[in-house]
């Protein structure tokens, strides 16, 4: 078993979970609320990365993330109508190998998709 990376032992990052010897980098997500959160508090924050779904919170998270190929990231938000969870609007996106830390913001809107925008 290989010892984690420090990028994994920093504290409030997610470790990359799925076997990767590769080389890794940091990806931080600004998880931006639809208007609709607060009149709605029950809209609960979702980031997946490569399929692997993370109850997250609003504002920054960080992921450790493979450097050196593609990853599929997603956020979305199930919301509690009617005492059942339906999933709401959501980003997604593709990142390209890159060893250059990455921040994004994502922006969850009220009227359908969402979108992820560069920061910085």
């Amino acid at each position: 078993m290989t010892e984690p990376s420090e990028l994994a032992t920093t504290p409030n990052v997610i470790p990359y979970v799925d076997p990767h010897s590769g080389p890794k980098r940091l990806l931080t997500i600004d998880i931006v609320p639809p208007r609709t959160v607060s009149a709605n508090p029950a809209l609960i924050p979702f980031a997946s990365v490569d399929g692997r779904q993370y109850v997250v919170v609003w504002g920054s998270v960080s992921f450790e993330i493979p450097a050196d190929r593609n990853v599929h990231v997603s956020v979305h938000c199930l919301a509690n109508y009617t005492g059942h969870y339906q999933p709401t609007p959501y980003a997604s996106i593709i990142l390209y190998p890159n060893s250059a830390p990455e921040r994004l913001a994502a922006q969850l809107t009220s009227s359908g998709m969402g979108a992820f925008v560069p920061v910085g």
